[in-house]
């Protein structure tokens, strides 16, 4: 036990109460943000304010963490001199201005919020430096608000009153080598705390939290600004705003090639039911019925049921994923936003009202779901789904049979689709959309069908098999239930995943996702193979032509099964550069400027005709529009321009 004596048990414990004191002091911050800005931020009762704030302890930890990573680690790492008096006068002054810095920020969004509706973000930063009169602004502000400046200058006297009360008495340790193995062992089980708690979890299915995981637990979502902090917002936004305005074209130029809001005028008696399956990893090269027409040697389809039921649908063979992961699927299934360089989702600008398919729907009456087996607010689903105007969420906490989750990411296909089949339909018209999960890293299959799937050439191609039974059984299901034959079926991916065929190798087709469109119901003529190119964001205004929405969208993409002819240019990005399909040519575009041009059956970007473009008109105009769309995109989501 002589051992454990050099234990550094009271600076342990007296750095936990210098943390505990910035969380007491965020959560001071929160209920004052709250009420300035009271009038802008609706909460019921107190009961719910506490809810609210509670749930924001996980972004005030990462904050926390992300601005005292310094001071935790000098205040624990072993040097001997730790408990000196000039030592902890060095960390009381490291500890002071870090939190000072970052605690001011929040004391900042008190009036900055009311013009923003948005928590701090590094995009400040771009408006700051447009902006030469920042200084007059800001003592402007301060003199018309005194009393921010002074709830501050208060709560950080407070502060420091509180951190001085508790004091590290010098000690000097008697047994070096023991102190040492000590502290080596404290210190690095403090930084797999940190490394959890700036993450927001320690689970494996969930990256990192971000300003949209507020929106998990809110009722509406200006509910989300009093979870976050504004340090949080701030930190979490840093390196991941490529978002610009850019001035290339007029708006003329861009209201006329781009078109960016459009009205459809269908008549439609009876509004059908809307279901959306956004199939996770359902690349086109898994499915048969896309694939006819590849001349793939040796071609295998790893979807029966789909391939049957694409016989009795219409389908687009040249389907293309506006985004690279499932949150970016999600924002341009349902809402039409693609995702270039950095995603929409992640970015500064996340949090805004949005008009999508759900909102849409929202207007004319539907009852509005979202359905998806993993943890609650895995994905960040929860979180996009409150901003979109889902009224219901059911992910694995309302399933509420632990016994048929997959023991890493979600409950398995088949029971949830079962579930989702029998669930939906109480109130009609609905519109449901489910986000399978089961085929997926790790590429497991539930024990019972070991042996029923072929093996296939790929991990991937046994858990696609399960999904697609998974589907065959919802769909004996549904069949049953009396909402079914006026009912729209969509299915599409959500990204692509493992590749076997080099067709599919080429970078374009790496995008290569499926557009199904389904209906029992022989009144909304479904049928038949549309080869032209169509895109994950043509899903939504394509449903709100369908069900009748005569009102002006906003949309990229365009519908699908319209006379009118809006222009079709798929969008998305390689994660370094944004691609264009306009006319009959791929764009590669930088941000500023054109920097490839591939004829479009060019999939795999092989061929730059750049030079031998140079004058012809319509490679000159294509690189126009690819600028125009990229202006107006940037324009209208950095402007909050998405309703």
């Amino acid at each position: 036990m002589k051992f454990f004596k050099e234990f550094r048990k009271q600076e342990v414990l007296v750095l936990l109460y210098r943390i505990f004191l910035a969380y007491f002091f965020y959560q001071i911050a929160r209920f004052l943000f709250w009420y300035f800005n009271k009038e802008l931020i609706k909460v019921d009762s107190v009961s719910d304010y506490f809810g609210l704030a509670f749930h924001g302890i996980a972004f005030d930890t990462t904050a926390i963490l992300y601005v005292n990573a310094l001071f935790i680690l000098l205040s624990l790492v072993p040097i001997i001199i730790n408990t000196k008096k000039v030592y902890q006068k060095v960390l009381f002054w490291l500890y002071f201005i870090t939190n000072g810095i970052a605690y001011v920020m929040n004391f900042g969004d008190f009036v900055y919020f009311k013009f923003a509706q948005t928590r701090l973000t590094s995009a400040a930063f771009q408006v700051a430096q447009h902006e030469s009169n920042i200084f007059k602004v800001f003592t402007a502000s301060i003199i018309q608000n005194p009393f921010i400046l002074i709830w501050f200058v208060i709560l950080m006297w407070l502060w420091i009153f509180l951190y001085k009360k508790v004091k590290i008495e010098e000690r000097k340790p008697i047994k070096l080598v023991p102190y040492f193995i000590l502290s080596v062992v404290t210190l690095c089980l403090t930084a797999v705390l940190c490394v959890g708690g700036i993450r927001g979890d320690f689970k494996h299915s969930t990256r990192p939290i971000n300003l949209v995981d507020a929106n998990r637990f809110v009722k509406i979502p200006s509910q989300g600004n009093l979870v976050l902090n504004s340090t949080f917002s701030f930190f979490r936004t840093l390196n991941t705003n490529s978002f610009k305005e850019v001035h290339f074209v007029d708006e003329k130029f861009i209201n006329e090639n781009i078109q960016p809001y459009k009205i459809y005028d269908r008549k439609v008696a009876n509004k059908p039911n809307i279901v959306i399956f956004i199939v996770e990893s359902l690349s086109r090269e898994y499915i048969g019925a896309f694939n006819q027409n590849t001349k793939i040697k040796d071609y295998v389809s790893y979807t029966p049921f789909l391939d049957s039921l694409a016989g009795q649908s219409l389908i687009f063979p040249n389907t293309f994923a506006n985004g690279r992961q499932s949150i970016h699927g999600m924002s341009s299934v349902l809402a039409g936003i693609p995702s270039l360089t950095d995603a929409f989702t992640s970015s500064p600008y996340s949090n805004q009202k949005i008009q999508s398919i759900v909102s849409i729907c929202n207007d004319l009456g539907y009852d509005t779901s979202f359905y998806h087996g993993a943890p609650n607010g895995s994905m960040g689903f929860l979180g996009f789904g409150n901003i979109l105007g889902f009224k219901h969420y059911f992910g694995k906490t309302e399933y509420n049979h632990d016994e048929d989750f997959d023991g890493m990411w979600a409950i398995w296909d088949e029971p949830f689709l079962q579930y989702f089949a029998k669930n939906v339909g109480k109130t009609q018209p609905f519109m449901a959309t489910v986000f399978t999960a089961s085929s997926h890293h790790p590429f497991k299959i539930p024990e019972k069908y070991n042996g029923k799937f072929k093996k296939g050439t790929n991990q991937m191609h046994e858990p696609m098999q399960y999904t697609d039974y998974s589907i065959k059984k919802y769909f004996e299901t549904a069949k049953k239930q009396p909402w079914y034959n006026n009912t729209i079926f969509v299915f599409t991916g959500d990204h692509t995943n493992e590749i076997y065929y080099p067709e599919y190798q080429k970078a374009m087709n790496r995008f290569a996702v499926p557009i199904i469109l389904y209906s029992p119901n022989p009144e909304y003529n479904l049928k038949g193979v549309n080869l032209e190119e169509a895109q994950q964001i043509d899903i939504y205004p394509t449903l709100a032509d369908l069900i009748g929405y005569n009102k002006r969208i906003r949309s990229w993409g365009r519908s699908l099964v319209s006379d009118k002819t809006y222009p079709g240019i798929i969008a998305n990005s390689d994660g370094g550069v944004e691609q264009f399909i306009i006319g009959n040519y791929i764009y590669r575009f930088d941000g500023k400027s054109v920097v490839g041009i591939f004829d479009k059956k060019d999939l795999g970007l092989e061929k730059n005709l750049m030079d031998q473009l140079k004058s012809n008109p319509e490679a000159q105009k294509g690189q126009e529009i690819a600028k125009a769309w990229y202006q107006d995109y940037m324009d209208k989501v950095i402007n909050r321009k998405l309703y």
